[in-house]
């Protein structure tokens, strides 16, 4: 199944790309999509005009380089994808990707994290687009798996009932699913719950609760939570992944992290925010303490209507 169509990946063409370049290389296949690499270098110094050129030339030259030598290794054909390159020069770079994604209409961003040797968290170009970037956000980090073995996840929170909600959550297990299925095979489907009321209620002699009906309300909330879990997986065409449910007790922001660490995920797909419509509201509290945990690639989504803050032009 096809997802992306537009694909644009972000380069600063001087350093090793390599791990990025797989990445966005193997989208493009497998979703016979339109590849643009964007490289997005330093505004070049006023006083060495006569050098810039031979200094933008040197970017290209690198960067073509470089894409023919991943698509080597990935045995791919040179002419076999739809790949152009393309120069700016810019003090903003999260600006600067944002506008050319609204001027030429790419449905996924692709690049490198900043953080390097097994750092978690994002730093602040990649924190920019997951807060503010109109279309999937994808941030790459070294895969070392062969591609039958790469683990692929995704974080799921059936909770909220609000519709795009809910049409995100689907959006984020077909993806998973269809990523899953051009990988390993199987994917990882993880959701958090919790009765936050229970420290307060156990043991309260005001309310004086007993432990059975404490208990009966701690195992409804975890059943219907996976109830509404369960909805919307079969709700979701998934079959080309056997898939595997992990139902977590805690928080979100704390398990999801240490369960991608456990379980040497290498893709987590996650939503940055479920709702749309609340002004300067670009990225949910508990999805940016995820994010900020994370030492894998990730793929971050937003519901659909999401309008980003920063204009086209």
């Amino acid at each position: 199944m096809r997802h992306f169509h537009n694909l644009l990946y972000i380069s600063h063409g001087i350093a090793d790309e390599s791990d990025g370049l797989k990445q966005a290389l193997s989208l493009a296949r497998n979703n016979e999509a339109r590849l643009k690499v964007l490289i997005i270098s330093p505004q070049f110094p006023e006083e060495f005009p006569g050098y810039r050129k031979k200094y933008e030339e040197s970017l290209l030259d690198r960067t073509k380089a470089s894409i023919k030598l991943t698509m080597e290794v990935l045995k791919m054909e040179v002419g076999s994808l739809d790949i152009s390159i393309d120069l700016v020069n810019d003090k903003r770079p999260a600006i600067k990707i944002i506008q050319h994604i609204l001027q030429h209409s790419h449905d996924l961003v692709i690049k490198e994290s900043e953080t390097t040797d097994g750092q978690s968290g994002f730093k602040s170009v990649d924190m920019d687009l997951l807060r503010k970037c109109p279309v999937p956000v994808w941030l790459c980090r070294p895969i070392t798996h062969s591609r039958e073995q790469i683990k692929v996840a995704v974080a799921i929170d059936p909770d909220s009932q609000e519709p795009e909600a809910k049409a995100l959550s689907k959006r984020m297990l077909e993806l998973a699913s269809s990523l899953a299925a051009s990988c390993s095979g199987e994917l990882h489907i993880v959701s958090c719950w919790d009765y936050e009321l229970e420290k307060y209620l156990s043991g309260n002699p005001w309310i004086n609760m007993s432990d059975e009906e404490l208990k009966a309300a701690v195992d409804k909330t975890m059943k219907s939570h996976y109830a509404e879990l369960e909805k919307l997986i079969d709700g979701t065409d998934m079959s080309s992944t056997r898939h595997h449910v992990h139902h977590l007790r805690g928080k979100p922001d704390e398990l999801i992290p240490l369960f991608s660490r456990e379980k040497n995920i290498d893709i987590l797909i996650m939503g940055t925010l479920a709702r749309t419509g609340i002004p300067g509201f670009m990225i949910g509290n508990t999805a940016e303490n995820i994010v900020q945990k994370l030492n894998c690639s990730l793929m971050a989504l937003k519901p659909q209507g999401f309008r980003s803050p920063i204009k086209p032009y």
